[in-house]
Formats: structure tokens, sequence, C-alpha cells
């Protein structure tokens, strides 16, 4: 089946694109002899999780312990839960998920609190759970600080039955970008190393020091093929393998390895200066990337963009409503839009596009070869 039959709007994903994507992210991992643990969090698929898995990393990360109890449901048995969890009903998903003899599930902390709770969980059904510290170096949400901080947490962990202190995990995004990939990678790294070998010191061995974010990736596995920094041994990439326009500001993706895109259709070219197409916030989400507004270009007549629109330079999707999107003519267009043309669209945040969506549909060459469940959606949101 064409895509192009689609009814729209519908989500996009090219599977050429895709597949390169993990290709070359498995390679920079093995050649820089770390383990690569991708975070799903930017698709939700346990197909796409099990495409991943075909090429050589060694388990998989989630935002939510919801969205780890999809991904176990769906035959996946290592997965990390990045974000810290708390409250009964997460621990009734985690109750649940350590019914499943094969699944191993790490849980990240930065609390006492919440490791207790995990603790209560464990001894219950008599598992052991692997908890990881999340270490705060500079993202300014989630973590304890590296160093004295961390070692401190370290062994009040070790204290708790019922679960094992597996290591350490880092998420150099946010403000560590802003300094620049290179700085901000490298600082990551340092702090990381030191905060590794502090607590090795203090007779405390870790199995995972983990660091990761896709506009960093490149530059943290060439850091570690020159054999700087050899405590760390797992890396955690999660857009870089769909691409959207934050990641491709952001030196993660290029346009042309963006794998989404949204197909629209155009409603109405009754106006001289932008034609109307059928998906709005309902459908893109609302992320104008905003914090970004200091780059150059990044309005056009006091408008930002909502995305790009593929094969189209000349256009500027500057507005949305709730179900409609205006896609406005640039100086140089030809204004030579119909009513039923289509768009596909490469949206801000994908993230956001696909956890709205409940399918998406895997093209090449311009044909439908599947159609992909999220599996995720609506877990954890």
């Amino acid at each position: 089946m064409l895509y192009q039959s689609l009814n729209t709007p519908a989500v996009l994903i090219d599977l050429d694109k895709l597949e390169a994507n993990i290709g070359e992210i498995s390679r920079l991992a093995a050649e820089a002899g770390v383990k690569l643990r991708p975070h799903t969090k930017i698709h939700e698929c346990v197909e796409i999780a099990k495409m991943q898995l075909q090429v050589g990393v060694c388990g998989i990360e989630v935002g939510s312990i919801e969205q780890a109890e999809a991904m176990a449901e769906g035959g996946i048995n290592d997965i990390l839960v990045a974000h810290p969890f708390f409250g009964e009903h997460k621990l009734e998903v985690l109750k649940r998920l350590l019914r499943k003899p094969f699944a191993r599930i790490m849980a990240v902390v930065d609390m006492v609190e919440q490791a207790e709770s995990i603790s209560k969980v464990a001894q219950e059904a008599q598992r052991e759970v692997p908890v990881l510290i999340k270490v705060d170096t500079g993202v300014d949400r989630y973590g304890v600080l590296p160093g004295e901080a961390t070692l401190d947490f370290a062994r009040k962990l070790e204290r708790l039955p019922g679960i094992k202190l597996a290591g350490i995990y880092a998420h150099e995004s946010g403000l560590n970008i802003a300094k620049g990939i290179e700085r901000g990678a490298f600082e990551v790294a340092v702090a990381m190393t030191e905060t590794s070998r502090l607590l090795k010191r203090q007779g405390i061995a870790l199995e995972i020091v983990g660091v990761g974010a896709s506009p960093t990736f490149r530059t943290m596995c060439r850091y570690l093929k020159e054999g700087k920094f050899p405590e760390i041994n797992e890396i955690h990439p999660g857009a870089l393998y769909v691409g959207d326009v934050t990641h491709v500001m952001e030196g993660a993706n290029t346009l042309d390895t963006c794998t989404l895109t949204v197909l629209t259709t155009v409603m109405s070219t009754s106006h001289p200066t932008h034609v109307v197409i059928d998906a709005g916030f309902k459908t893109f989400g609302a992320d104008s990337i905003i914090g970004k507004r200091d780059t150059p270009g990044f309005f056009w007549k006091g408008r930002p963009s909502w995305g790009y629109v593929k094969g189209h330079p000349d256009l500027w999707f500057g507005r949305l409503t709730a179900e409609r999107g205006l896609v406005y003519y640039k100086e140089e267009a030809k204004k030579d839009i119909s009513l039923g043309d289509r768009f596909e669209i490469i949206p801000n945040n994908a993230t956001i596009v696909i956890n709205i969506h409940s399918t998406m549909y895997g093209v090449r060459n311009g044909r439908i070869e599947k159609v992909i469940p999220i599996t995720g959606r609506e877990k954890g949101n």
C-alpha cells in the first residue's frame, strides 16, 4: 500500500533511515568498547526496541515503571527505569514485574525513601533489585551531587536489604549542552569518573558507570575510543535513533537522519499568505522549542516554527490551532500549493508526537511495510 493513500494525519517512520541510525549508533559504541543501552522513551515501541536489541545492545532503558511493564510484556527482559519513582501505584507495577522470573528490572534512585520502598517490595517478592544512583551533573532535575554526596548515599543504600547497588547514572543534557557539546560531555565524564574512583577506593564496587545523551553521544564515544575515562562502561542515547527538529538544533541529528514525519493534507488554500493543513496541537503537541529562541533564524515574521516541511524550505509551519496548522509562504515561495496536496513534516519533538498516537506506519520506498503499535502509549505519561 502506498503511504500517500493513508488517511491523515498519520505518523510515518522511515525504516531505511531507522535501520541506518541503529546500525551507526551500535557501531560507534562497539568501537568505543562501551555497552549500549538505548533509551526507548523516544519511540515507546517493543518492535523498535527489538530491532535495537538485535544489533548488540545490552538492554534497554525506559522513562517510567509503567513503560517497563509494557516492554516486559513484549518479551524484553533487561530494563533500566531511568527516572526515580515513588508511590503505591508505582510499586504495584514493580511487584508485577518482579513476578516475571526472567525479567531483570533495575531502578534509578536519588532519595533513600525511594530505595526503602523498593527494598520492601523486593523483600516481599524474595528478589533482589539492582539500583543505580542518579548523579546530578548539571541538568538540575533529579540527582545526588557527584563526589562525597554520592558516596554518602551509596553507603546508605548498601545497608538496605533486597536491593543491590549496581552503579551510578548520569544524563548530560540541558545545562550541560548549553555549555557546548564538547565541554558538556567532558565535564560529565570527569565527574562520573572521579565519583566512581572515590567509591572504589571506599570498597564500593560498581557494575555500571553510565552516561549518555543524544547530542553528546558521538563525542563521548570518541573519548572512550581514545582510552579516556575507562571507568565509564555504559551509554544510553535515545532521541538520536529517531531524530526531530530539536535534536537537529542540538547537533545530534541532521534533517536527513530524522526518521519520523507526520503526513498531513492541505485543507484550504483560500488565503494568499498561507495554506491550512489538517493537523494541529492534537497531532504535534505544543513544543515550540522556545528555549532555542536566541538561535539565528528561530523566528520568521515573529513566528516560531512547529516543524520542518520536508522538501519545502520555502514554507514556514508557523501556527497551530487545536486541529489545524497554518503553513506560510516565505518570500521566495512559488505559491503553487493546491487543495489536497500532502506534506510530510518533521516535528519539533518526536517524543510528544509518538506519545499522542497509537500507531506508526513503517515505510520503505514509498510503501507501508509494517504497522507499528506504540506499546508505551498512556504508560506513565
